[in-house]
Order: structure tokens, then C-alpha cells, then sequence
């Protein structure tokens, strides 16, 4: 990719007309001749320390002549233009010491921009430095490294220790590790097996691996990121044009100053020092060093904005629109429940469907898939396998013909299947059913879940600013509803088309600065027409990549949050810096124009205004609240591992709810029994892992989330599931001692399972919500 393109683009930013070895060159000669100047002064050679103060004042002046044509060409006078003046009038009255310090000055501020700018600019320069040239091609015979542009969809791509994965491909042959934090941010390994996709500009941090390419170099996630990151900082930012209309007006005020002070008192001298100290020329650089600080702060959280406007605007954003699926939602589907017909267990009807459903491409298979190795279920490969487009698949397991997918007539279906049609409708979930044998043996249903980052992130794009929330989405309008009054949109609108989704973008413009967040390639003309589009980049298409204006490069709703938050502080501190300097230099104006302050004494005052300036612009590339707590690595792990038991522990939560639908069939043997199987399930596996949340997960949050108050709620949860479990153990105590369950035993108990249920998943979410989310 083209560095020194980028690089150039960053320095539009600041136009000088210059090389960037200029700076310090001429505050090496100002510096020098300041020096040699003062020893001359110091020793009596007072015509010497003229001649060399007035040398430096001279070597100053050229290259801010070059400064001030270079902004011509771009269309603005800018304040360059007072610091040629006041050095042009310190040598016609004689002030050498004075027009010295101003070259000086010039050229201290003009460095330490410089070197403010490259340093803002690193992360993204890094970006691009980044990026592959070549890939090494799997041959039958060989392997041979190819140009990138070069490998196609379906070649087998091998690499290598510390390599950069070139295109997004799929891992093929075994384990990969690897190092995301490019494009996340976030330092951990991850590890990805076997058919586990894997996207471009990721390091692997393991052994050689082999890759399945799935896109082309150019249709590649990293390759759509880069681009975006060449643009960056290409355009001045609204705050930054800001500062050049400050320099429209600031100018001829400067100038007419320093006619004022020179005509009311008759001293040149008087008007040199206005000049003097209306030479910010690295003070309203203060303000695009910010904004780039801002954009390269955002890269390291895995936010690649396209430019400083985009960034500028998402600070002032007051209205978010966001798409549902993919973006609110996980974008795929997952395994909510599983139903079992009478005589079979959940565990068996998931077993049998994923079994079937094992090499089947389908997404609501793969779904099923994985929730049965999740819960670690043994699979069976099947036979003759067989798939119908839409009808699902057919296959023979353990001598069974077993089918996962659409039913037949609901009229055909027994009487267990009408609760299964209910919940379905009442979830918004699709339904497989399992048949074996040509006989309902139960149904999996499945939904596309919430974002467990959702609700936290809005509640911080809340205290970040923004006043409006709404969810345009192409989805049906009953589950699109529960979404929004989960989340507490403001909005929702369902059923939408592309093209409506750009009506309601510009509507929602109208009233206020808008930010689009999508994924899908049907969400690529709603981002562009929003103020700020946002793509959620690491599974999204790369339409709605290149439309967007941010891309997020981790799958994590959060980490938009994470930008506005660094976007309004970068654009504080921009006009903060911009407008503090600017009144610190009138106020000098006004002393020197009444004679308080001599023209040397200014050149040193406005020195220091400038230096604190820029300095204070640099805040922005400064880690800051982002509305995320910090966690310990140590905290970081136990989320990790108590999330890997909230997917373990969801068959637990099947057996409780599958224990009270057998108690209204009445108190037989058979609802004795799954009540029994539930209780051992809670006892065994459940109860342990609420006891290691409240002794190890919670102790270790209440640190970072402020107190032990911050998880009181979550242990009150914990008290009343050990209450509700303890009540379950005491009806079977009955029930065994009395030889079956009693007709009067049945509403309570019943109760107790459903209702502990309903606590159970409403914890869970709670947890997941509140503090798994937390951890990348």
C-alpha cells in the first residue's frame, strides 16, 4: 500500500510547501544564531550579536514566506502571513533580539507540530505498513510465493510463523493462532480450528498453518480497512476550517492593531510587538493535531475513521439509527430451546439433529451444530445424507432415518408440537423439527440473539451525547419490537427497504447530526447517506465498509461507544486549543498595543502560548474514559470462564423447564423422574457454578465496577436460586419418603421449576449483559 500517499495526505492537514526535514533544520540555524547571538552580546560585540541575531531573524523569515504561498495555494491568508510581518518589522526598527526570538518561536512550534502530527499519525501509518504484498501458494507439487493480487477464491494459501494472513479465507488442514489486535485492539491470542473463517491483516502467532482463500486481496477485510486508512486524514476537519475562519478574521484584526497602536502613539516599535505576539502559526495547527490524535487513538481500540470530518461529526452526532440484525443482534442464529417428544430427552433430539445436520452449509445447521458440541454431545456421522433446498436434511443415524427441518401439515402433528408452534411465535424463533422414523421426535428452536455489549454500549452512547435512538430494520415488526423495548429504543421501524432506510437517514438529518450503523450489503446506501456511517466491519460486507465513513474492525457494538467518547474529547480539546490560544494572544495584542509588553517580551510570551497549546492538543492521543471499565487480567479470565459455563449450563435450564411441563401430565413415575433429573442437574452442576461467582467473579468485579454494592443485585439472584433449589429437594424428600408425588405437591412444585426457570435466564442475561460484556 502507498505510505508516503498516506503521509502526504496528513500533511494537508498543515500545508507548509516543505520537506519535513525543514523544521528542525531551521530551529538548529534560529537556535544557533540565538546563542552565538547572546555570547557576542555577553562578550561587548554588540554589532556582532546584531549581525547574528538579525542572520537568524532572516533564515526564519524565508521558509515562512514559502509557508505562507503554500497556504495561498489552498485558498486561505493564514496567520503565517503576521509571522512574516512582524519578522520583516523587527528588522526595519532595529528589535534584532526581538525578531530572533520570533524565528525562533517559529520554529520550535513548527517542530513540535510536526513532530505532535507524526506521532498522531503512527497507529494508522503502522496500519498500512502492515499490509502483504505476496502470498505463498499451495501447489500440488509446491509451494511458491505469488504476487497478492494474484491469488483467487479457492487457492490454498500457506502461513507461516509471524506472518500477515494475506486474504480472508477459512483455516484449513488445523489449529491456527493467532494475534488480532490490528484490527481489534485487543492483545490476546485467539485460536481458530478447522473451517474457522479467519480474516486478512491478522498475524499468526503459532506454527504454520494452511488458508482456504474466500475473497480476493482486493474484496478482503484488511484491504477495505487500509483504504479507508489512506484517506485518513485527507480532509480537513470542520473544526480544523473552523481555524482557518478564525485566521480570516484574526488577521486583518492583527493588522489593524498594530496601524492603531503605531498611529495613536507614533511608535513602530509598539506595532512590531502586536505582530509579534499575533504569531500563533502553530496555534491553529493545535487544533487539526487533535483530531488526528483522535484518529489514531480510535485505530488502537480497532475504529478506523476515513478522515478528521467524520470523526469532527461523530463528536457532535445527537441521533443514532441502527440496523438490527448484525448489529443489535449477533447476526446469526443460535440454539434457544430444544423440545422433545414424550419418551425422548433434549439432549437426545439435539444429538440426532446435529448429527444429520453436521455437513450441511446451512446457517441455521451449523446453528445446531454448534450448540450440540457447545454441550458436548457426542455425534454420529450419518449416511446417505441428502439436502432439499428450503425442506432441510435427510440422512441415516444408527440405523435410523433421520430428518431435521420443515414439518408437514400442522394437522398431522401430535398434540406436544402446538406448544412448540406457541413459544416459537411468541420468541420470534424459527423452528427445526427432528423426525425419526417418519415420527415428530422434537424441534430445536432457534433465534438470532442480542448483542449481550447492546444494551451497556447505548446506555454510554446515552452519556456520550446522543438524544435519539432508532432502529431501522428490514425484519418483521413483532420480533423488531421486542428488540426495541429490550434496548429502550426511542423508535422502531420495521419491514423497511434499502431505499426507505435512506428516507428515514434523511429524515432523522433533518433535526440533528445522524450516525448509521449497519452490516449488510442493504445497509451500504443508508450509511452513505447518513452525517457519519458506520460499518461493523469484521463480519460485515465490504459494500457497507466501503460506503461507511467509521468501520469498527472488531465484532463488538461497544467499541462504537469507545469512538464517540474519544470523538467529542478530541473535538473539545480541538476547540479548546484553537480558542483558549486564540484569547490568550488578544490579550497580549492589547498589552502591547498600550506599550506594557516590548517586543522581545512578546516573542517570549507568545512562545510559551504556543508551545502550551499544542501540548494541550496532544491530550487527545491520551488514554481516557470511554465509559468501559478497566479490568485485571486476573478479573478478564474468570469472565471468560464463567461465559464458557453460561453455554454449558443452558441443558440445565432445558431439564428445569422440561421438568415442569411433565408435572401438568400429572404426578407419574415419568414427571417424578425428570424432576429428579433436574434436581441432580442443579445440584451437581448449576449451584457450584452460582457459588464460584459469588466467591470468585463478583469479589474480583466489585474492585473495578466501584464496591461490592455494584453486584448486590446479582447475589440476591444467587439467594433466591439457592431458595428456590432447596424448596425442589424438599418436594422429592416428600415425594421419595411417601413413595411418588402427591396431587397436592404439583402447583407448588411446578411453581418452584418454572419460576426458577424464569429467574435462571433472566440472571443469566443479567450477567451476560451487565458483566460478560465487559471482556473482549
Amino acid at each position: 500500500m502507498n505510505t508516503s500517499l498516506f503521509t502526504a495526505r496528513l500533511r494537508r492537514l498543515a500545508p507548509t510547501g516543505l520537506t519535513p526535514r525543514v523544521e528542525p533544520a531551521l530551529l538548529l540555524v534560529t537556535a544557533a544564531a540565538m546563542a552565538a547571538g547572546g555570547v557576542a552580546r555577553l562578550v561587548g560585540a554588540d554589532g556582532l550579536a546584531d549581525f547574528l541575531w538579525g542572520l537568524g531573524t532572516v533564515s526564519a523569515a524565508v521558509p515562512a514566506m514559502v509557508w505562507v504561498l503554500a497556504a495561498l495555494r489552498h485558498g486561505y491568508a493564514g496567520v503565517d502571513l503576521i509571522a512574516v510581518l512582524a519578522l520583516g518589522g523587527t528588522l526595519a526598527v532595529g528589535e534584532y533580539l526581538a525578531g530572533a526570538l520570533i524565528g525562533l518561536m517559529l520554529a520550535s512550534g513548527r517542530t513540535l507540530e510536526t513532530t505532535a502530527r507524526r506521532r498522531a499519525a503512527r497507529d494508522l501509518r503502522t496500519l498500512l505498513e502492515h499490509a502483504p504484498s505476496s502470498a505463498r501458494r499451495r501447489t500440488d507439487t509446491d509451494v511458491r510465493t505469488v504476487p497478492l493480487d494474484e491469488v483467487v477464491v479457492d487457492d490454498l494459501l500457506v502461513v507461516g510463523p509471524g506472518e500477515v494472513v494475506p486474504v480472508d479465507g477459512t483455516v484449513e488442514n488445523s489449529t491456527a493462532v493467532l494475534d488480532e489486535s490490528v484490527l481489534t485492539g485487543e492483545p490476546l491470542h485467539v485460536t481458530r480450528a478447522r473451517g474457522e473463517a479467519v480474516r486478512s491483516g491478522v498475524v499468526n502467532a503459532g506454527g504454520a498453518f494452511d488458508l482456504r482463500a474466500g475473497a480476493t486481496a482486493r474484496d478482503s477485510t484488511y484491504a477495505g480497512i487500509v483504504r479507508l486508512a489512506q484517506q485518513a486524514g485527507a480532509e480537513s476537519a470542520p473544526v480544523v476550517r473552523l481555524a482557518d475562519r478564525y485566521a480570516a478574521w484574526f488577521l486583518p484584526l492583527s493588522l489593524t492593531v498594530a496601524g492603531l497602536a503605531w498611529l495613536v502613539s507614533g511608535s513602530a516599535v509598539r506595532a512590531v510587538a502586536v505582530l509579534v505576539v499575533a504569531t500563533p502559526c502553530p496555534l491553529l495547527l493545535a487544533a487539526p493535531v487533535a483530531i488526528v490524535s483522535g484518529l489514531s487513538r480510535a485505530s488502537r481500540l480497532g475504529v478506523v475513521v476515513r478522515d478528521g470530518g467524520a470523526l469532527e461529526n461523530l463528536g457532535r452526532a445527537r441521533t443514532l439509527l441502527l440496523d438490527k440484525t448484525g448489529t443489535l443482534t449477533r447476526g446469526r442464529p443460535r440454539v434457544l430451546d430444544v423440545t422433545a417428544a414424550p419418551g425422548r430427552t433434549p439432549a437426545e433430539v439435539l444429538r440426532l439433529a446435529a448429527s444429520v445436520d453436521q455437513y450441511s452449509p446451512h446457517v441455521l445447521a451449523r446453528a445446531i451444530v454448534e450448540a450440540a458440541r457447545a454441550r458436548h454431545l457426542e455425534l454420529t456421522a450419518p449416511a446417505g445424507v441428502t439436502e432439499e433446498p428450503g425442506r432441510g436434511a435427510i440422512g441415516a443415524v444408527e440405523g435410523h432415518r433421520v430428518a431435521i427441518g420443515r414439518a408437514g401439515s400442522a394437522d398431522t402433528r401430535p398434540s406436544w408440537a402446538g406448544a412448540v408452534d406457541n413459544r416459537a411465535l411468541l420468541e420470534g424463533a424459527a423452528v427445526a423439527w427432528l423426525m425419526v422414523d417418519g415420527e415428530p421426535a422434537g424441534a430445536v428452536l432457534l433465534r438470532d440473539p442480542l448483542r449481550h455489549d447492546a444494551p451497556r454500549t447505548l446506555r454510554h452512547l446515552r452519556t456520550a451525547g446522543i438524544e435519539r435512538v432508532v432502529m431501522l430494520t428490514g425484519d418483521r415488526i413483532a420480533p423488531a419490537h421486542e428488540v426495541g423495548a429490550l434496548l429502550g429504543l426511542d423508535d422502531v421501524r420495521a419491514g423497511l427497504a434499502p431505499a426507505d432506510k435512506v428516507t428515514a437517514v434523511r429524515a432523522e438529518r433533518d433535526h440533528a447530526v445522524t450516525v448509521m450503523v449497519g452490516d449488510g450489503v442493504n445497509d451500504a446506501p443508508a450509511l452513505a447517506a447518513a452525517d457519519v456511517g458506520v460499518a461493523m466491519g469484521a463480519r460485515g460486507s465490504t459494500a457497507s465498509s466501503e460506503a461507511a465513513d467509521v468501520v469498527l474492525t472488531t465484532d463488538r457494538v461497544d467499541r462504537l461507544a469507545d469512538a464517540v467518547f474519544i470523538a467529542v474529547r478530541a473535538r473539545r480539546i480541538a476547540v479548546q486549543s484553537a480558542l483558549g490560544g486564540m484569547l490568550l494572544s488578544l490579550a497580549a495584542m492589547a498589552a502591547a498595543a498600550a506599550g506594557l509588553l516590548p517586543p522581545v517580551a512578546g516573542a517570549v510570551l507568545q512562545e510559551g502560548i504556543d508551545v502550551a497549546v499544542i501540548l494541550n492538543a496532544l491530550r487527545a492521543l491520551r488514554a481516557d474514559r470511554t465509559g468501559r471499565p478497566t479490568l485485571t487480567p486476573g478479573a478478564e479470565a474468570l469472565i471468560h470462564r464463567f461465559a464458557a459455563e453460561h453455554d454449558d449450563l443452558q441443558d440445565v435450564l432445558t431439564a428445569v423447564r422440561d421438568a415442569a411441563d411433565r408435572l401438568s401430565e400429572g404426578p407419574g413415575p415419568r414427571a417424578l423422574a425428570a424432576v429428579d433429573e433436574a434436581h441432580r442437574l442443579l445440584t451437581e452442576r448449576l449451584l457450584p457454578h452460582e457459588y464460584a461467582e459469588e466467591h470468585r467473579l463478583y469479589p474480583a468485579l466489585a474492585s473495578v465496577l466501584g464496591g461490592p454494592e455494584a453486584t448486590a443485585t446479582m447475589s440476591r439472584a444467587h439467594a433466591e436460586i439457592e431458595r428456590l433449589s432447596r424448596r425442589v429437594a424438599t418436594h422429592l424428600s416428600l415425594a421419595h419418603t411417601a413413595g411418588g408425588l402427591a396431587p397436592g405437591q404439583l402447583d407448588d412444585l411446578r411453581a418452584c421449576l418454572y419460576g426458577l426457570n424464569t429467574v435462571l435466564r433472566l440472571h443469566f442475561a443479567q450477567e451476560e449483559e451487565s458483566y460478560f460484556s465487559l471482556a473482549p
